[in-house]
């Protein structure tokens, strides 16, 4: 039996893909552009909304070069058929994402089960009011504000120096400067 890339284990993945960040690389908006036009070709009559998020989408950082894509649909649309369906012919890989607040689509591709990448995508599909959509305004606050970017860039590369082999880590690491900085977007529409 061959193995898939939706059978490894967490400790595989993070031997396959450690974490290694590159220099900001203007064809990352390029890279973006491209993939939603497939994506919208196939879905766009299923969805809402389609945003580059991430750290490939703030200028001038650092970052993984994985391409983070947003996606929101309406709720009926969460774990639709034939959305799955249309991005796995678009060679994306699907996994049920749970956590905190209602499950949701991800998407992956790019990975190569000997570890080597393609160009990666990320795509977090959810539905409206969904606490993965903030990743939208975090994006938008580090691009109106490149001082924080700068402090994030900081915090990446010193988080991706200890967590190289935990993506999980590198993520939970993040998260207290991602609660931090969705506060003073709070704070700010507070003082508006």
């Amino acid at each position: 039996m061959n193995k898939r890339l939706e059978d490894l284990t967490k400790e595989e993945w993070d031997t396959l893909f450690p974490i290694e960040l590159e220099d900001p690389d203007p064809n990352w908006t390029i890279i973006f552009e491209r993939e939603r036009h497939q994506i919208n070709e196939k879905i766009g009559d299923k969805i809402i909304a389609i945003e580059h998020v991430g750290s490939t989408s703030i200028p001038n950082i650092k970052a993984k070069s994985y391409i983070d894509i947003s996606i929101e649909i309406p709720r009926n649309n969460l774990f639709d058929e034939e959305i799955i369906d249309a991005l796995q012919d678009l060679k994306y890989h699907f996994f049920r994402q749970s956590g905190k607040g209602i499950d949701y689509m991800v998407f992956v591709k790019g990975y190569n089960l000997n570890g080597e990448r393609e160009q990666v995508f990320h795509v977090h599909m959810c539905p409206t009011k969904h606490e993965m959509l903030n990743q939208i305004v975090f994006r938008d606050y580090l691009i109106a504000n490149p001082k924080r970017a700068n402090e994030y860039e900081k915090l990446k590369n010193e988080l991706a120096a200890k967590y190289k082999h935990d993506r999980v880590g590198y993520r939970i690491a993040k998260d207290s400067f991602i609660a931090e900085t969705m506060n003073m977007v709070k704070k700010e529409k507070s003082d508006n």
